[in-house]
């Protein structure tokens, strides 16, 4: 995994690396996922059935800043249905596209019930505060402002995102 937690005032946030969009967006749910869960049931999450489903979000065109505001919109999707539908995102492979209208994030995802869950913390929002989602180009460095986060050379993409907890 390329996500680490880094310090946040009153939340939690995430700062991700990976070598492009798609699996950007893969890893910062990843990230999250292991954010919600206990040390223990971390251990435990292979040992439940999963179930496989596809889940999809979109945004219109017109929207600034597309990227965010479209990884906003699947991490709230993900918590929705962890919150309503009692399925709890384990693994997920995400194909990102576009229309002549519409920004699309299409997911295959592996999902548990959440009643084998236990959370550690609960995220109450995905927030837009200090939200990046940027490309890196060849040999640039993204400098981390935290000791617990590293360096980062492109290419690739990065994303600083902050959980409501």
């Amino acid at each position: 995994m390329s996500a680490w937690t880094r310090p946040a005032t009153a939340d939690i946030g995430l700062r991700v690396f990976s070598p492009n969009i798609n699996e950007l967006f893969c890893e910062t749910t990843t990230g999250m996922q292991n954010i919600l869960l206990s040390k223990d049931c971390k251990t435990k999450l292979n040992s439940f059935i999963r179930h496989s489903s596809q889940w999809n979000v979109s945004i219109e065109k017109n929207v600034d800043s597309h990227y965010e505001m479209l990884l906003v919109k699947w991490l709230e999707e993900v918590l929705f249905r962890a919150e309503v539908y009692d399925e709890f995102l384990t693994e997920v492979q995400i194909l990102l596209s576009e229309d002549e209208n519409y920004y699309y994030c299409n997911s295959q995802v592996d999902w548990i019930n959440t009643e084998f869950i236990e959370r550690e913390i609960e995220i109450k929002a995905v927030t837009t505060h200090e939200l990046v989602v940027k490309k890196v180009e060849k040999d640039v460095e993204v400098v981390s402002k935290w000791e617990e986060v590293p360096n980062f050379v492109g290419p690739g993409w990065y994303c600083d995102i902050l959980f409501d907890v």
